[in-house]
C-alpha cells in the first residue's frame, strides 16, 4: 500500500475514533437528573440508580454547623445542616456572612461526585430570629388570639423572604401542637388549645411555601419560588398533650381524642403541600413517637399519603433509649423502621453513618427503606429547585429586618393583644389611654428589656435579657413615641409605693411577665409571675390608677392581684415591635384579640380546656373586651 494511502486511512481511523469518544463523552455527560425539564420523578430514579448506599445514607444525615467543613460535606455527602438554636456565624452576624457560610458548605456539598446540593435548616420560629436585627414576629400564643389565618400568612411569606436573605432555605416551622396544659414549657409555641384554631394557622405554610398550584396532587410538597422556603410541621404527634404538660412527656389519650385533638391540623398541614414533617420526642400512650412505626409509616405516609420527608428532632434517635444514646445501634434501627428519613443527628455523624451501613448490609434494615428516605428528601430537593439554584440569591440581603415587615410585626402585636379588664364596669373604662397627661410612670421588669419581649428562640435558644442583642422598640420606648411632647415619662423597674403615692402621677403603666426560656427549662407547675413583678403589681396599683401589661407565654396566675389592677392586657410574647402595644393602649387602634387558651384561676384546676365539664375559668376561652379607636 502507497504511503499515503496508508496515511490517509490511519488519520480517517483516528478521526473516527476522535468522534466515537466525542459521541460516547457527550452521552456520558447527559444526566437526566440534571435536566430541569424532565419529569421529578425521572429526575429521582435517574439520580438514585447512580447513588451508592454510602451517598445515600449522607443525604438522610442532618449535622449541626457547629463541628462540620466543606470537606466533611463533600467526603460525607452530608444532605442537609442545621443552625440549632443561637448556633451562628458570629456574634452579630449580617446576612453576608451567613450567606458566606452557607455557601461554603454548599460548595463542598456540591464538588462531590454527583452534585447532589444539601439544604441548611433553622428554627425560624417567630420570624427568623436567631439573626442579628432580623424581624421578630408574635409567638404563635400571640398569633392565635389574633384569628386571622391572612395575617399569619403574610408573616410566612416576610419570615421567608428573611431566611432567603440569608441564604437559608428551610425552617423548622410551623410548631402545630396543641397545647392542651399551659404548664407545657412549650405551650407559647401553640397556637391555641383549640384544634380549630391552630388548623386554621396552618396558612403560614402557604406563606412560607407559596400558594400549591390548582389541581395539584394532595400530598404532594411544594415550595413556590426562590423567595419561599420549605416548611416543617411539628412536632408529630401530641406534642401539646402530655401528662402535667411535662416536655417531651407521655401523652395518655385514645385513637378518637388523638384524630379529633392533635391531628387535624396535619390533615391541613399536608392539604396545603406541606414538604416536611418533624416527629415529636414525646410518646403516645407510652410508645416514643421516634419508634412508632403505626402512626409515622402507616398512617402520615400510607393513609394520609404525604410525599414529603420525615425529620427526627435534635437527637431524637439518641433518646428513644434512656440514658440518651445509650442503646444508639438499636434506637436507630427503630427509628429508621418507624418511617423517620432524615436524622437531625447532630454531631456523631461518622457512628450515625457506620450503624446505618452496618444494618442495611446485615439486612435488618432493607434497601427499599433506605430507598423510601432518599426518594422523599431528592424529592423535595428537586421541586424547590435546589438543584438549578443551589446558592444563595444575594438579591435578597435587603429583605432582613425590612420596614414593610417591621410594620407587619407591629400590626400583629395590636391584634394579638388580649383586653381582660378595663375599669371596675363598662361605664368607666380606663383604656384607651390620654396620650397628653402631665406626668406618668412606666414601671415594670417588662417595660424596658427586649428580651423578655421576645422570650425564649430568639437570638438563643432560651432567649436572652436586655436591649443590645438586636434591634426593635420596647414598651418604654413605643409609649414615650406615643404620648405627647409635653407628658413627663418617669421609669423605674420597682418603684417605692411612698414614691408612687407622693408623685402625682395622671396613670402607670406596669409591664411584667415570665423571663424567657425554652423547652423543658419552660416547665412549671406554679405558673406564678416571678419576683418582684407581683411586688410591682401591688406597689403601683396600689397608689395609683394602673395598667398592667403581661408579657408571658401562657396564662399566668393574676387572680390575686385583679382586684388592684384597673386595667389588665394579655400580650404574650410580642417581638421585637413594641409599638403595636402602645398603638392600642393609646387608641390609635382598638383592642380585638381573643383568648386562644382558656385562663385559669388557680393551677388545680389544670388541664382546663374549653368544653370540659367542670369549666369554671377566671376568663374563658376567646374572652377579650373591645375598645374603639379614638379621632385623633
Amino acid at each position: 500500500m502507497p504511503r499515503t494511502s496508508s496515511s490517509v486511512l490511519l488519520v480517517g481511523l483516528l478521526c473516527l475514533c476522535c468522534w466515537e469518544a466525542m459521541i460516547t463523552k457527550v452521552e456520558a455527560e447527559y444526566m437526566a437528573y440534571k435536566d430541569p425539564n424532565k419529569p421529578i420523578n425521572i429526575r429521582i430514579k435517574d439520580l438514585m440508580d447512580r447513588m451508592t448506599l454510602a451517598e445515600k445514607i449522607g443525604q438522610m444525615t442532618q449535622l449541626d454547623r457547629q463541628n462540620v467543613t466543606a470537606e466533611i460535606m463533600r467526603d460525607y455527602s452530608i444532605g442537609s445542616l442545621l443552625s440549632g438554636g443561637g448556633s451562628v456565624p458570629r456574634l452579630r452576624a449580617n446576612p453576608q456572612d451567613w450567606i458566606n457560610m452557607v455557601n461554603d458548605f454548599q460548595n463542598g456539598s456540591l464538588s462531590t461526585r454527583l452534585g447532589i446540593p444539601m439544604i441548611y435548616g433553622i428554627d425560624a420560629v417567630h420570624g427568623h430570629n436567631n439573626v442579628y436585627k432580623a424581624t421578630i414576629f408574635p409567638h404563635n400564643v400571640g398569633l392565635g388570639a389574633t384569628r386571622d389565618p391572612e395575617l399569619v400568612k403574610k408573616i410566612g411569606a416576610a419570615t421567608a423572604l428573611e431566611l432567603r436573605a440569608t441564604g437559608i432555605t428551610y425552617t423548622f416551622a410551623p410548631c402545630i401542637a396543641v397545647c392542651r396544659d399551659p404548664r407545657w414549657g412549650r405551650c407559647y409555641e401553640s397556637y391555641s388549645e383549640d384544634p380549630e384554631i391552630v388548623k386554621q394557622m396552618t396558612d403560614i405554610i402557604l406563606g412560607l411555601q407559596g400558594d400549591i398550584p390548582a389541581g395539584s396532587r394532595k400530598g404532594v410538597p411544594y415550595v413556590g419560588g426562590k423567595d419561599k422556603v420549605v416548611a416543617c410541621a411539628k412536632h408529630f404527634v401530641g406534642d401539646g398533650g402530655t401528662i402535667k404538660g411535662i416536655n417531651e412527656n407521655n401523652t395518655v389519650i385514645d385513637m378518637h381524642g388523638l384524630m379529633s385533638i392533635h391531628m387535624p391540623a396535619y390533615y391541613h398541614s399536608i392539604i396545603k403541600g406541606v414538604s416536611t414533617i418533624m416527629v415529636s420526642y414525646s410518646s403516645w400512650n407510652g410508645k416514643k413517637m421516634h419508634a412508632n412505626h403505626e402512626l409515622v409509616t402507616r398512617f402520615l405516609k400510607d393513609t394520609l399519603k404525604f410525599k414529603g420527608f420525615v425529620i427526627s428532632d435534635w437527637q431524637g434517635i439518641d433518646k428513644i433509649s434512656y440514658p440518651l444514646h445509650s442503646d444508639y445501634p438499636n434506637s436507630v434501627l427503630v427509628g429508621i423502621q418507624a418511617g423517620i428519613d432524615m436524622v437531625m443527628v447532630p454531631y456523631n455523624y461518622t457512628e450515625f453513618i457506620g450503624i446505618v451501613t452496618d444494618h442495611v448490609n446485615n439486612k435488618r434494615i432493607p434497601m427499599s427503606r433506605i430507598d423510601d428516605a432518599v426518594r422523599r428528601i431528592l424529592r423535595v430537593k428537586f421541586m424547590m429547585g435546589l438543584f438549578e439554584n443551589p446558592l444563595a440569591d444575594q438579591s435578597f440581603v435587603d429583605q432582613l429586618g425590612s420596614q414593610a415587615h417591621r410594620d407587619l410585626a407591629r400590626e400583629a402585636v395590636r391584634k394579638s393583644l388580649v383586653l381582660l379588664k378595663n375599669g371596675e364596669n363598662a361605664d368607666t373604662p380606663v383604656l384607651p389611654l390620654p396620650k397628653k397627661a402631665s406626668r406618668i410612670l412606666v414601671a415594670g421588669t417588662h417595660a424596658n428589656n427586649l428580651g423578655y419581649q421576645c422570650g425564649g428562640w430568639s437570638l438563643t435558644w432560651q432567649g436572652v435579657s436586655g436591649n443590645n442583642y438586636t434591634a426593635g422598640t420596647t414598651i418604654l420606648g413605643a409609649i414615650a413615641s406615643a404620648v405627647n411632647e409635653t407628658t413627663d415619662i418617669v421609669f423605674s423597674i420597682n418603684p417605692d409605693p411612698n414614691f408612687v403615692t407622693a408623685s402625682n402621677f395622671d396613670y402607670a403603666v406596669v409591664a411584667v411577665g415570665e423571663v424567657p426560656y425554652a423547652e423543658t427549662r419552660g416547665d412549671s407547675l406554679n405558673l406564678t409571675i416571678p419576683e418582684p413583678g407581683p411586688s410591682i403589681i401591688t406597689n403601683v396599683c396600689g397608689a395609683v390608677k394602673c395598667v398592667v401589661v403581661v408579657v408571658s407565654g401562657r396564662p399566668v396566675v393574676i387572680e390575686p392581684y385583679l382586684s388592684s389592677i384597673d386595667a389588665l392586657v394579655a400580650a404574650w410574647l410580642p417581638g421585637t415591635e413594641g409599638q403595636g402595644i402602645s398603638d392600642v393602649l393609646f387608641g390609635d387602634y382598638g383592642f380585638s384579640g381573643k383568648l386562644p387558651r382558656t385562663w385559669f384561676k388557680t393551677v388545680d384546676q389544670l388541664p382546663m380546656n374549653v368544653g370540659d365539664r367542670h369549666y369554671d375559668p377566671l376568663f374563658p376561652f376567646g374572652f377579650g373586651l373591645t375598645t374603639d379607636p379614638l379621632d385623633q
